[in-house]
């Protein structure tokens, strides 16, 4: 098998993970913080904030003025899933997501969100 054909089965064979994320604004502090239900996404928000198109305008505003080089992007915590019972990810996501919210406040002068 090929290098490009063994390295496409490997993303495909690996293991979604759920979790929440950070942008920081290493000049200001301000965080914007989400969660989404696949962590590998997060080099398409960095594309979107490259090509302007990101939804929160403030960061987009910020990310414009600063630069690239200004923001960092970081996994704040991933999903751990449950193996036995009921488990609702997009409500464990949420929970998740909440808990950061309210631990890092990132509202107003100390976030974006």
């Amino acid at each position: 098998m090929d290098r490009k054909k063994e390295l496409k089965q490997l993303y495909k064979e690996s293991e979604i993970e759920a979790g929440v994320y950070q942008i920081k604004n290493k000049q200001t502090g301000k965080v914007f913080v989400a969660s989404t239900p696949n962590l590998k996404t997060l080099n398409g928000k960095k594309f979107m904030l490259k090509n302007g198109t990101f939804i929160n305008k403030e960061l987009q505003a910020d990310w414009n003025r600063a630069g690239e080089d200004a923001f960092e992007i970081t996994v704040l915590e991933v999903l751990k899933k449950k193996k036995d019972g009921y488990f609702n990810e997009k409500i464990e996501l949420e929970k998740l997501e909440e808990k950061w919210l309210e631990q890092l406040q990132p509202f107003g002068d100390k976030g974006y969100n």
